[in-house]
């Protein structure tokens, strides 16, 4: 068991913990406009330590539909990564990667799906390379999983993990896009040896 917990969190983690989400959400906006071949914006990350208890409504209401993508991190680290979108922000995404129009709302098909989970990947890859060159760790992203689902089943997956090792989560929220801003929410799920092992790396000592 690591000696880090999110119950003992201190001003001096909690801003390393922030760096590396500033820098990770701005590596995923850049990773996402080079896709698009569009100019994105973003603004700086909220970065939130809230109770565990709360993420089922961390984004909205629990009945709301989200999408999630879900993957696991190995190597150096160990534990799993989730970047939600409401549903207006995926669409949006989806159909510039498409080629249609930003106005269309159909239900996700087999398609849409296929490319949501590529954007995913790239975002959360492109988070997780920052993490790398921050920490001069290997870590690798496994295979994405998506869903489309109330947010309060989505994230109830978080909910438990951090729940087995203190009161409280870290949630990064970023905003990003050109003419229409679109809300996309990290939850990065280190086992605790990892969150160990990332603070150390950046020369912190617990």
């Amino acid at each position: 068991m690591g000696k880090f917990t999110f119950d003992e969190i201190n001003s001096m983690y909690f801003d390393v913990l922030k760096e590396i989400g500033n820098i990770g959400a701005g590596n995923a906006t850049t990773a996402i406009a080079t896709l698009l071949n569009v100019k994105l914006n973003m603004e700086v990350p909220n970065v939130k330590l809230m109770p565990v208890q709360d993420l089922n409504t961390a984004i909205g209401s629990e009945e709301e539909e989200i999408v999630g993508i879900y993957l696991g991190v190995q190597n150096d680290i160990d534990g799993s990564l989730m970047f939600l979108l409401k549903m207006d922000a995926a669409h949006h995404l989806v159909n510039l990667l498409l080629g249609r129009s930003v106005d269309y709302k159909e239900p996700f098909d087999e398609m849409d799906l296929s490319a949501m989970k590529e954007i995913g990947n790239i975002i959360a890859g492109s988070y997780l390379s920052a993490l790398s060159a921050m920490t001069s760790l290997t870590i690798s992203p496994t295979v994405p999983y998506i869903s489309v689902d109330m947010a309060g089943a989505i994230l109830s997956i978080p909910a438990i993990q951090f729940g087995q090792f203190g009161d409280n989560a870290l949630l990064i929220e970023t905003s990003f896009g050109g003419e229409t801003m679109l809300q996309g929410y990290f939850i990065l799920l280190p086992e605790l040896d990892s969150y160990d092992k990332i603070l150390a790396s950046l020369g912190i000592v617990l």
